[in-house]
């Protein structure tokens, strides 16, 4: 059950706070190629499971942007705020890959909420801290701030 925050300023003041994690995602070769299609990026560590197979992971990996882009369909699940007419993502900040998503692995996102300001037009901006985690692995797949901004 995701955390619901009664207004963009009421999430705005959970900065320095653990929000909390998302469901497990399963990452299926069939997405990973998916992914490789829409970017044209298909290299052989993404989409040769023979060859991928011998290579230094022992399977396809899922690209680092694939991984990336996960981080929406996971935070819905983590956090909602009520009252927003819009959002907005403005960008990213520190974005690492620290450990390499294999075919068939689960993934899923532990949020905190890292600061907060208002900007002009009535909205907050807010920094978010996205940890995506890999089911069974103590080391995450990738760390990365998320900067938002919600209008109310």
């Amino acid at each position: 059950m995701p955390k619901v925050f009664s207004s963009p300023a009421e999430f705005a003041a959970a900065a320095g706070t653990h929000v909390g994690v998302s469901e497990w995602v399963s990452i299926e070769q069939d997405r990973i190629d998916t992914f490789a299609d829409a970017t044209g990026d298909h290299q052989w560590i993404h989409v040769d499971s023979e060859r991928a197979g011998t290579g230094p992971f022992g399977a396809t990996i899922a690209h680092g942007y694939l991984t990336l882009s996960l981080i929406p369909v996971l935070t819905q699940g983590v956090y909602r705020i009520e009252g927003v007419t819009m959002g907005v993502n403005y960008g990213l900040d520190k974005v690492r890959f620290m450990n390499p998503v294999t075919a068939g692995s689960k993934v899923r996102a532990s949020v905190d909420v890292v600061s907060a300001e208002e900007v002009p037009g009535g909205g907050r901006q807010v920094v978010n801290k996205v940890t995506i985690e890999i089911e069974g692995s103590e080391k995450p797949a990738a760390v990365a701030e998320t900067v938002v901004r919600v209008y109310g």
